[in-house]
């Protein structure tokens, strides 16, 4: 029974470890991200610095492309992982195995944005992948990951709204006294609604002239909101996982020992 007890502690440090390694990749991510839109744009020549969008950074005829290229993977990447730990933070695995867990002041239901932030990162790798034909935007026929890239970069923006309104929605649900709340989400609801309407603001303007001179700012603008969003998170959720008993899977591995050990 004992050597029962220890493996689910072993289990239990092992998950804790990867909600740790998740919860850095969710600032890890964006940080990557930026910076490499930063550098990339500074090192294109005979274009101001915003004049070229995200995407066009990334393209075959940029200078060093590969920078871009590997901004969308580590960015992707790292969503995917950090779905996961936000998913496992907010109740997921708790709900999974019958409800034995829940997050702090929650009520033990992650709902569907972390798993929006996973697919998201999938996207984001497919559309670094899948690039567009040249750096500025040009009329006439385009090759089909050309299109492809279009497509999936609508998707991604549509997500960054979305995922922004449900986990508003989510942390609504964290408990209302002050006590609970301090612990919980609760407050970060307003935070949330706002971020979501200036970044669905700014993909509208953005949409509305992807060839106007402002256009590559909007875009920029609207991607780094939601990001900074993440970002604000995935510090809240180490902070959260480095406390004694956190909401980390390790803390209830722990748990599991020390009940078998009485």
């Amino acid at each position: 029974m004992f050597s029962w007890a220890r493996r689910r502690a072993d289990t239990g440090v092992v998950t804790g470890l990867a909600a740790k390694a998740g919860a850095w990749a969710g600032m890890a991510g964006p940080g990557v991200f930026t910076g490499a839109w930063i550098l990339s744009s500074l090192r294109q020549t005979g274009y101001p610095a915003a004049d070229i969008q995200i995407s066009g950074l990334a393209a075959p005829d940029a200078r060093d492309p590969w920078i871009m290229i590997a901004g969308f993977l580590v960015l992707g990447g790292c969503s995917v992982a950090f779905g996961a730990a936000l998913h496992d933070a907010l109740g997921g695995r708790g709900q999974a195995s019958g409800g034995r867990r829940r997050a702090p002041g929650g009520r033990g239901r992650a709902g569907p944005a972390p798993r929006l932030i996973q697919g998201a990162g999938v996207l984001t790798v497919a559309a670094g992948l899948l690039r567009r034909d040249h750096t500025l935007l040009t009329s006439g026929s385009v090759s089909w990951h050309n299109h492809a890239h279009d497509v999936i970069s609508a998707v991604i923006y549509a997500a960054l709204v979305v995922a922004q309104l449900l986990l508003a929605r989510r942390f609504g649900r964290d408990a209302a006294d002050r006590e609970q709340a301090r612990m919980g989400w609760r407050r970060w609801r307003p935070w949330l609604l706002v971020s979501a309407g200036v970044t669905a603001g700014l993909l509208t303007a953005f949409a509305a002239g992807t060839s106007a001179a402002d256009a590559g700012i909007l875009q920029r603008a609207a991607v780094t909101v939601p990001l900074a969003a993440i970002t604000a998170i995935a510090i809240r959720l180490t902070r959260d996982l480095a406390r004694p008993g956190g909401t980390s899977a390790a803390g209830s591995g722990n748990t599991y020992l020390a009940a078998m050990r009485g």
